[in-house]
């Protein structure tokens, strides 16, 4: 059965619009995107195969253009809309943390950070860059690979702090495949930063370590 053919409080499109996103599930989020299924599937129905051919939302967002083209019906265009979607989420949040002072919204800096590297499939190590009023100057990414006091060079930390005029610092990495829970080894790295950026006068607000949807503050467990 089509999903022009269901009653209308149950099609994704017209559910969304009378009570909201957050009411629809995965499946109906996904299909509103897909807009169309393919022949003998409904777009609901396409989305659902999706979700089951890779575990969940989040690994479909995780996956490169080659296991995303595989699944039938997907191709390179809605590849590329689907990260048009996550890239715009992604500069939504850094707009709204841009307006807002970073120590008093927290989650706002949280939600940011996470959508900026959760998808990724390999370790990023990334800075928030704040002004002296602890207003956002840019987030950049600065190393890739396994992330660990060998890997980041602090000397490269502190000219890109320099460079872009920052008075305050928040660090972000992911664990792609792990959880979320600083290991020594970030320990360590968090206070080899601290170190080196304490002789330019300039100070680290937090490190956050992102797994799937979990977000650790080390500021938060007192770890800075």
């Amino acid at each position: 059965m089509s999903i022009k053919d269901w009653p209308e409080d149950e099609r994704p499109r017209e559910k969304l619009l009378k009570y909201g996103s957050h009411s629809l599930s995965d499946a109906e989020l996904l299909a509103i995107f897909l807009r169309v299924g393919t022949p003998g599937q409904s777009a609901i129905e396409l989305a659902r195969s999706l979700l089951q051919r890779f575990g969940s939302l989040h690994q479909l967002m995780r996956a490169n253009a080659t296991q995303f083209c595989a699944h039938p019906g997907m191709g390179l265009a809605k590849f590329s809309q689907l990260q048009a979607t996550l890239e715009m989420s992604k500069r939504s949040f850094q707009n709204e943390i841009q307006e807002k002072c970073v120590i008093t919204s927290p989650e706002a800096t949280q939600n940011f950070l996470r959508s900026a590297i959760l998808h990724k499939n390999h370790e990023v190590f990334g800075c928030l860059y704040l002004n002296a009023q602890h207003q956002v100057i840019k987030f950049e990414e600065l190393f890739q690979g396994t992330i660990d006091a060998a890997s980041v060079y602090p000397r490269e930390v502190v000219r890109k702090v320099l460079d872009n005029h920052a008075a305050a610092v928040i660090f972000c990495h992911n664990h792609p495949s792990g959880s979320a829970e600083p290991s020594q080894a970030d320990l360590a790295l968090t206070r080899r930063l601290i170190d080196a950026l304490t002789l330019i006068d300039v100070r680290v607000l937090d490190h956050m370590i992102v797994a799937g949807s979990a977000v650790v503050s080390m500021a938060e467990r007192g770890q800075l």
